[in-house]
């Protein structure tokens, strides 16, 4: 699906100059092909906040060519922002008060880092909320990532996160376990998924509010599942999302921590993601690391080229897949008046037509 460049948010430029079908506001509005208008609710931090623009984008963009995507960004009050992260918002974000009244095809939700133990204490709660409770009534569809998954169970099912003993970081093979749901149409029924996190919600918990898990990790650990309808919104617990060096460069961050004194031992390295050169290289580095903060003396700078050339993508290709099936289902859910879920014939219960209804 070609993304349309309403606005001249910097990553529209970027997606074209890296060879992905970006159309013009003008070219667009003289093709007669239809539209969908998807919101972007980005809470992600300051150091993330334009990356998560392009690896969202990517995904959304990399869907059939059959409609022109219009890509709308947008945030919530009460998360904590520097300078150059307000002024890119202020030139280039819309308001939500502005989607609201002009509407809504789909939403994406992205995760966000939070600072209490329970999500309700955070500032940016009911901001968030007002958003959820607007979109489930009209928006097609709500596809949440991470933490928005997490906010969004809590506040819609009561379903309360737990704090796990270890983070869950890395990159960590998956099992598709509702093979037939069209979300997952043409994906392997084996794949990898990055995560990052320390707080989890578990298929058990998921099943148990009656909704669908379709996808876990092969030690069963849930990443993807479904609202009861099976469309409505759309849970994400890992990262489909991430590039290639994502896990790198955080990896690079909490090295840095710990030379500024902010961690009393060395990160480990992510799970499943360095390859054996690369973990070696890896290992000599936090060695050098170790050495020198003992010795106050200056550590030799992070080999993130070294690292990086040796590093594999083996995620992308089926968060593309999902993504592509996710927006062929709001095309065909959607009316053409825009964010109004298309319900002639269409079963509220089961709108992917799972039992017989008029057609």
């Amino acid at each position: 699906m070609p993304i349309v460049a309403h606005s001249d948010l910097p990553v529209f430029a970027e997606l074209a100059a890296s060879g992905h079908p970006v159309l013009g506001l003008e070219e667009a509005r003289s093709q007669d092909i239809r539209e969908l208008h998807v919101g972007l609710l980005n809470m992600m931090p300051d150091a993330a906040l334009q990356v998560t623009e392009h690896q969202f984008l990517r995904l959304v963009g990399s869907a059939n060519p059959i409609v022109q995507l219009y890509v709308h960004p947008f945030t919530v009050p009460g998360l904590v922002r520097d300078d150059p992260a307000r002024a890119h918002i202020a030139s280039h974000y819309e308001s939500f008060d502005r989607l609201a009244d002009e509407g809504l095809d789909a939403l994406v939700v992205t995760g966000a880092n939070v600072s209490n133990p329970r999500l309700p204490d955070e500032a940016f709660w009911e901001p968030l909320g007002e958003v959820m409770d607007w979109a489930v009534d009209h928006v097609t569809s709500v596809l949440c990532s991470c933490l928005a998954t997490h906010a969004l169970l809590e506040r819609s099912h009561g379903i309360e996160r737990h704090r796990m003993a270890t983070k869950r970081w890395g990159v960590f093979p998956h099992r598709v376990v509702a093979p037939d749901h069209p979300l997952l149409a043409g994906t392997n029924t084996r794949f990898d998924v990055p995560h990052s996190r320390w707080n989890e919600v578990t298929s058990r918990q998921v099943r148990d509010a009656g909704m669908q898990v379709l996808v876990e990790s092969v030690e069963g650990d849930f990443h993807m599942g479904t609202s009861a309808d099976g469309i409505r919104t759309v849970w994400l617990q890992g990262h489909p999302e991430y590039d290639r060096v994502s896990l790198l460069k955080e990896f690079k961050r909490e090295v840095d921590r710990y030379v500024m004194g902010d961690l009393d031992q060395l990160p480990p390295y992510p799970d499943h993601y360095l390859s054996a050169s690369a973990a070696r290289v890896a290992r000599a580095h936090l060695d050098d690391v170790a050495v020198a903060r003992e010795r106050g003396t200056a550590p030799p700078p992070f080999p993130e080229e070294r690292l990086s050339a040796d590093l594999d993508n083996t995620w992308t290709d089926t968060g593309k897949a999902v993504f592509t099936n996710w927006l062929g289902l709001v095309y065909r859910l959607t009316d053409l008046r825009r964010g109004v879920p298309f319900m002639d014939g269409v079963d509220p219960d089961d709108p992917l037509g799972r039992r017989d209804h008029p057609p």
